[in-house]
C-alpha cells in the first residue's frame, strides 16, 4: 500500500462534534483518475492496495483514522473527487480493499459501531454535490453546511436530537397495517401489485409525461406490460415490489447504452411510485408542483419508512431513498446542497 501526494482545488472540511466524547473521521472516494482512495491524516490521497490478493485485505487504521479532537476539527480533501463519502463514528470503522462498511450486514466487523456518512461528489467541471444520505438506516445524526466561493451559504440541518427513538417508535405504530415495518423488512411481495396495475390501467388511455428538466418533456403510455416513452431508446416492464423498493432492478436498471431521456425517466418513474403520486390529481406529470412534497406519501401502499424519516428532518430535507433527489423545481427534499467553486463544507455531528 502507498501514500501519493497530490495537490489541486482543495476543499475544506470543518467537523463540529456536538455529540461530545472522542470520534473519528474518514473520507473514501475515487480520485480524478478514477481510483479508489482515502484520505491520510497528512491531507494527501492514499491508495488503498490488496497487493494481488482476490479477497479482501483489511486498510490498517492508522493509515486512514481521522480523529477529530475538540470541539471543531478541520481537513482538507486535497483534489476532486467522485462517489465520495465523508465518514464519521464513534470508535473506528474498518475499511478492506474492495469492502466499505455495512449497517445493514450484521456480520461486518463495524455493525456494532455507531455511525454515518456524507456523500459528495466534487469536480471541475460540475461543482460540488452533497446530501447526508438515510437510504439504508439511520445512524449517527448529521447535518452540514456549504459556503461556495460566491459567498452563498445552503445548509441542511439534519435529523433533530432523540429522532431515532422516535422513527423507531413510528416504525412500531406504522406496522398496524400489516407490514413487518418494525422490522424494516417487507415481505410480502404483492405490495405494490395493485397499485401498479392501477397506474398501467391509467397510462393506457392516458398521456403520462415526465419532465426531464434539462431535456424536455417525453410522453409515455402504457401497452400491455411495458410503458413506451417519447424518444427513449428502451421500454419500462411493469415493476414488482423489490423493483420499486431498490430502483436498481427490473425498470429502473440502467445499462451504459442508455439514452439521456431514458436515464432521466428511470429516477423519476421509480420516486414517483416510491412516494405514491402517480394516481394523483396531477399525478400525469412527474415530477411537478401538482404533485410536489405535502402529497408524498400519502396514498397506500408506500415508503413508510422514507416518510417518518422525512418527518423528523429538520426542514423535511433528506436522503431517504435512491432517488429522492427527484424534484419539481424549486423544491429540495433530498437536502442536497450544491454548486460551483465550493470553499467549504462544515458538518455537524450529534442533531440539530
Amino acid at each position: 500500500m502507498a501514500v501519493v501526494a497530490v495537490t489541486a482545488t482543495p476543499l475544506k472540511l470543518s467537523l463540529k462534534n456536538k455529540l461530545g466524547g472522542q470520534l473519528n473521521a474518514y473520507v473514501t472516494g475515487q480520485d480524478t483518475a478514477g481510483d479508489v482512495v482515502m484520505l491520510a491524516p497528512d491531507g494527501s490521497w492514499y491508495h488503498p492496495d490488496a497487493g494481488g490478493s482476490t479477497s479482501p485485505v483489511q486498510i490498517n487504521a492508522a493509515n486512514v483514522t481521522l480523529p477529530l479532537t475538540g470541539d471543531v476539527t478541520e481537513l482538507t480533501i486535497p483534489d476532486f473527487i467522485s462517489a465520495g463519502r465523508i465518514w464519521v463514528a464513534v470508535g473506528e470503522l474498518q475499511f478492506f480493499t474492495l469492502v466499505e462498511p455495512s449497517a445493514v450486514n450484521p456480520d461486518d466487523p463495524s455493525a456494532d459501531v455507531n455511525w454515518g456518512f456524507v456523500e459528495l461528489t466534487n469536480t471541475e467541471k460540475s461543482g460540488i454535490y452533497a446530501n447526508i444520505s438515510f437510504v439504508d438506516w439511520v445512524g449517527l445524526l448529521l447535518g452540514m453546511s456549504l459556503t461556495l466561493g460566491s459567498g452563498e451559504v445552503q445548509t441542511v440541518e439534519g435529523l433533530a436530537k432523540n429522532a431515532v427513538s422516535s422513527i423507531c417508535n413510528d416504525m412500531k405504530t406504522q406496522a398496524a397495517d400489516g407490514q413487518p415495518w418494525d422490522k424494516m423488512c417487507v415481505s410480502d411481495a404483492s405490495d405494490y401489485t395493485d397499485y401498479a396495475n392501477k397506474v398501467w390501467d391509467q397510462y393506457t388511455n392516458q398521456d403520462l409525461v415526465f419532465d426531464t428538466q434539462n431535456a424536455g418533456n417525453t410522453t409515455c403510455r402504457a401497452n400491455g406490460d411495458q410503458l413506451t416513452c417519447t424518444n427513449d431508446n428502451r421500454a419500462y416492464a411493469r415493476p414488482t415490489v423489490g423493483d420499486i423498493w431498490g430502483c436498481n432492478s427490473g425498470p429502473f436498471a440502467m445499462t451504459q447504452d442508455d439514452n439521456d431521456i431514458h436515464k432521466a425517466v428511470v429516477p423519476r418513474l421509480c420516486a414517483a411510485f416510491q412516494r405514491s403520486t402517480l394516481l394523483l390529481d396531477g399525478g400525469d406529470v412527474q415530477p411537478s408542483s401538482a404533485v410536489g412534497k405535502d402529497t408524498y406519501y400519502k396514498e397506500t401502499p408506500t415508503n413508510h419508512y422514507s416518510r417518518i424519516v422525512h418527518n423528523y428532518l429538520v426542514g423535511g430535507r433528506g436522503y431517504a431513498f435512491a432517488y429522492d433527489d427527484v424534484n419539481p423545481d424549486g423544491e429540495n427534499a433530498a437536502g442536497v446542497v450544491s454548486g460551483p467553486s465550493p470553499q467549504e463544507l462544515a458538518i455537524t455531528i450529534g442533531g440539530a
